[in-house]
């Protein structure tokens, strides 16, 4: 006896059977009906920039990743774009460090001379600069130090003269990652100041002190030489927390505000998204993209099903914007599924 109703419905002597794979019979129902995908808009690819000349030297701890001076970006660049990627989260290595950080600001500092490269190169490649003080200060914190103690205020004039410098070498985007309190709204005001009032800031809003940054810290010689970040950065335990630090960057002017670390904060990513509009970026960070190369290198996954998994849990919990080290992997796969 047939039923009159729409919705996959059978009778089945005399019960109504919901048959819900039906429509997952076939790969092309599976993707009629797929509820989230992944496209190569989604993501933003990290690159490392070191002051050497002509050097492209794998991160032992990122593989697959590399240590890029600015001389051999373009190539790389011109490949990131036609893989559609929209743009490049930049990482500068300097050739010193100091206790002001001031490589950081410095207009022929290696980010700077970066940014000029790629921009130069493919001039429609987003570059985003992380705007922090680690890699160029010398105990390795992300802030002015004295007598052992992270200082917020006078961190600030340092991230705002960094980020003004990134801005008038050509960078697109500006990404404070330090977690010092009223930082977005010391980058705003003086970008607008320095005429850069068209400069978006992505804030790393919520960012945790977490143990999934290891390979990262290596990456970018950015390791704390005393004590740890947790005076700044936030604790794991927290949610509400980390909605009151974007409510705060979004007061501030924040354009665009990000989770970080990715996968271990997936219920934060999804309450961000619940109470913000703004674009929300989550950056699928060093660790996590670590574990899943080094339990595929022992055949003990599959690195292409797990990555392409992870990725779209990241964004089903609400991203727009995915940070990853897996990027230009990840389109690869896509191209070839589609």
């Amino acid at each position: 006896m047939a039923t009159s109703r729409e919705d996959a419905v059978s009778l089945d002597q005399g019960r109504l059977v919901r048959r819900p794979r039906r429509l997952r019979r076939t790969e092309t129902l599976r993707r009629l009906v797929r509820e989230t995908a992944l496209a190569p808009d989604d993501f933003l690819y990290p690159l490392f920039v070191v002051s050497e000349h002509d050097t492209k030297r794998e991160i032992a701890s990122l593989p697959g990743n590399f240590h890029w001076s600015p001389d051999r970006l373009a190539a790389e660049a011109e490949e990131i774009a036609r893989l559609g990627i929209p743009g490049v989260l930049l990482f500068g290595l300097p050739a010193g460090k100091d206790e002001l950080a001031s490589g950081a600001y410095d207009d022929e500092g290696v980010v700077q001379q970066a940014i000029r490269t790629l921009k130069a190169a493919v001039p429609q490649l987003l570059v985003v600069t992380d705007v922090c003080l680690c890699e160029y200060m010398s105990h390795g914190h992300c802030g002015v130090v004295w007598n052992g103690e992270v200082l917020n205020d006078p961190t600030l004039e340092l991230l705002a003269r960094t980020a003004v410098s990134h801005a008038a070498a050509g960078a697109d985007v500006v990404a404070p990652s330090d977690m010092m309190d009223g930082r977005v709204a010391a980058i705003r005001a003086a970008l607008d100041t320095a005429g850069f009032s068209q400069v978006p800031i992505m804030a790393y809003s919520a960012k945790y002190a977490s143990a999934f940054y290891g390979p990262f810290r290596e990456a970018a010689d950015s390791a704390p030489q005393f004590g740890d970040r947790r005076g700044y950065q936030m604790d794991p335990a927290n949610v509400r927390e980390a909605l009151r630090e974007v409510a705060l960057d979004v007061e501030e002017g924040a354009d665009v505000v990000m989770v970080k670390p990715a996968l271990a904060y997936l219920d934060v990513i999804a309450k961000v998204r619940e109470r913000f509009d703004l674009p929300l970026a989550a950056y699928n960070v060093s660790g996590e993209y670590a574990m899943v190369k080094a339990a595929a290198r022992q055949g003990w996954i599959d690195e292409r099903r797990v990555a392409l998994e992870l990725l779209t849990a990241i964004k089903r919990a609400g991203a727009d914007i995915i940070i990853s080290y897996h990027a230009k992997d990840a389109v690869h796969w896509l191209r070839e599924e589609g």
